[in-house]
């Protein structure tokens, strides 16, 4: 035992007579110091959470490219059904502008005031953090979540009252719809309730983002809070965005 020991202390060793070096470990002073910046890798530099990257501007960057490649590919999803949408228009106009008056105006203009704000919110996240103001961009991103909230509680209520008119082709749900044309009706309601629900389910995730950030918001590093803050409001601003696409689009036909 005692010349296996005496082996391996042999090799971490310095040779005297050579040029290579033994392991050298950090000394308690430099990892506390690396400690208290705030690295969560020991020594790895605090302006950046993984060994990927060797600035903190590089990793925000990496993270605002993917997002918008993620952003950009939601895009051409809802591009493609926009345009359906639009093709269909141009061939039942009358239809699709009767079934229209049909939807409630008023629930979607609340709607759209309340998703409107919310954007105003994530962006006063987004400067408080700019200005290490973490407990105010805390409460920023909780009105952001707390509207998507009540956008979904109002678009439910709203879904319910179609399903009681008789106007949601969907789920199996009766189709009482009384106007000229029920068929292309038929058509532009599906097409609403496939828009919006869309529409919602990103929301829905966009929610569960932030309020996963706020649940980790004290445990998590200050350079990555604003890294977190900006790919987020990236992407709510985005469904915001689309929103306030499908309101005109849908409510505001012939009226």
């Amino acid at each position: 035992m005692a010349d296996k020991l005496a082996a391996a202390a042999a090799q971490f060793r310095r040779n005297a007579g050579g040029d290579q070096t033994g392991l050298r470990l950090p000394d308690e002073r430099a990892w506390r110091k690396a400690h208290r910046s705030g690295s969560r890798g020991g020594l790895m530099s605090a302006s950046t959470e993984s060994v990927a990257f060797k600035s903190g501007e590089r990793e925000r960057a990496a993270d605002a490219f993917g997002m918008w490649v993620f952003i950009g590919s939601e895009a051409m999803l809802f591009g493609a059904i926009f345009l359906i949408f639009f093709v269909a228009r141009l061939s039942y106009g009358a239809a699709f502008a009767e079934a229209s008056r049909h939807l409630s105006l008023m629930l979607g203009t609340i709607n759209t005031a309340v998703l409107i704000t919310s954007s105003f919110a994530m962006a006063l996240a987004h400067f408080f953090t700019s200005g290490s103001r973490w407990r105010a961009a805390g409460w920023s991103l909780a009105a952001t979540a707390a509207l998507g909230v009540v956008f979904l509680i109002i678009k439910g209520t709203e879904y319910a009252m179609e399903f009681h008119q008789g106007i949601a082709p969907v789920l199996g749900a009766p189709f009482t719809y009384r106007g000229a044309d029920p068929v292309h009706a038929a058509f532009f309601f599906s097409l609403y309730f496939a828009m919006t629900a869309l529409h919602g389910l990103h929301l829905f995730c966009g929610i569960v983002v932030v309020c996963g950030t706020l649940a980790l918001w004290w445990r998590t590093e200050a350079s990555s809070r604003a890294r977190r803050v900006q790919a987020v409001g990236l992407y709510w601003h985005f469904v915001d965005i689309v929103w306030v696409f499908l309101f005109p689009v849908l409510y505001l036909t012939n009226r």
